[in-house]
């Protein structure tokens, strides 16, 4: 009988055959851990290391919402980006500054809560948005890929954003860092102590969309939030300053980020979600363990 050569050991062919199709699958597994696979963990790592302060902000002023609601008008701002042949970074980034802007005006002038506005707006930008994707047809628009991401597709371009956005926004929160933190704590207060509240809050909406745009291919627009408040909650039982929660939760979303392709890769599921449901996963056990120490 014929013998072939498997794991360094002499196998008959027939026996050969059947390690062969078993491990095919396995074999097209680990082909996939290619270049651009490598390109999607770089680029979710530097997503989420850029995203974790902002998102500690986000939950310390309890503004998820307010974050979902930038988020949802990422797709207006694709479609914008499309119709003006302009790059669609810039695109999202100029509709969540605008909504952004619209919100402050509302919030002063309107009576209505705030979460009512928040929840007309995000509506209204998603709206807008699918509208925008439906006149541009499929061809031009991946309705899927902006909705629920798409970070197996990302190219150097997209790093470049990533990495060049990322340094300009983690530059800009270290500045204005203490007087968001102040403002964040008590408001009234630190407008007595001297800092420019306004400001400090247009250079933090200006920041959060900027993330958007950069996660927007990561996660997906529908589940950008969830990249913004899941990481800082977990790290919040485990932090005792400020600083100590944003760098916990810069590690636990790329634990996300890694765990969440890895299993996209092996489960054969999209990776987007499949970050979230890491993320949660993790956040899970931290609340389970946070509960039973303080049970304890």
């Amino acid at each position: 009988m014929a013998e072939a050569v498997v794991f360094g050991r002499m196998m008959p062919l027939r026996v050969h055959d059947l390690v062969q199709k078993l491990c095919a699958p396995l074999r097209r597994r680990y082909d996939m851990l290619d270049d651009f696979l490598l390109k999607a963990m770089i680029a979710g790592v530097g997503v989420a290391i850029t995203a974790a302060p902002l998102g500690c902000f986000v939950v310390w002023r309890r503004m998820s919402y307010f974050g979902a609601t930038i988020a949802h008008s990422g797709l207006l701002g694709v479609a914008v980006g499309l119709l003006l042949a302009i790059d669609l970074t810039i695109g999202v980034i100029a509709v969540a500054v605008a909504l952004g802007a619209i919100l402050t005006l509302l919030q002063r002038s309107s009576t209505l809560p705030s979460d009512t506005i928040l929840g007309i707006l995000a509506h209204v930008a998603l709206a807008g948005g699918l509208i925008a994707a439906s006149m541009l047809g499929g061809n031009r628009f991946d309705l899927m890929g902006y909705l629920f991401g798409d970070i197996l597709a990302v190219n150097e371009r997209d790093l470049m954003w990533i990495y060049g956005g990322g340094v300009v926004i983690l530059g800009v929160t270290a500045w204005i860092w203490r007087p968001l933190l102040a403002i964040s704590v008590h408001e009234e207060l630190a407008r007595a102590e001297g800092v420019n509240a306004a400001r400090t809050s247009a250079f933090f909406m200006l920041l959060l969309a900027f993330t958007v745009a950069l996660a927007m291919k990561l996660v997906g627009i529908l589940l950008i939030a969830s990249l913004l408040v899941i990481p800082p909650a977990t790290a919040r039982p485990f932090s005792s300053t400020p600083e100590q929660m944003a760098l916990i939760a810069a590690l636990v979303s790329s634990l996300g980020v890694v765990g969440g392709i890895t299993a996209s890769l092996w489960l054969d599921t999209p990776a987007g979600p499949s970050i979230v449901m890491v993320l949660a996963l993790i956040f899970t056990l931290s609340f389970l363990r946070s509960a039973v120490s303080g049970a304890g």
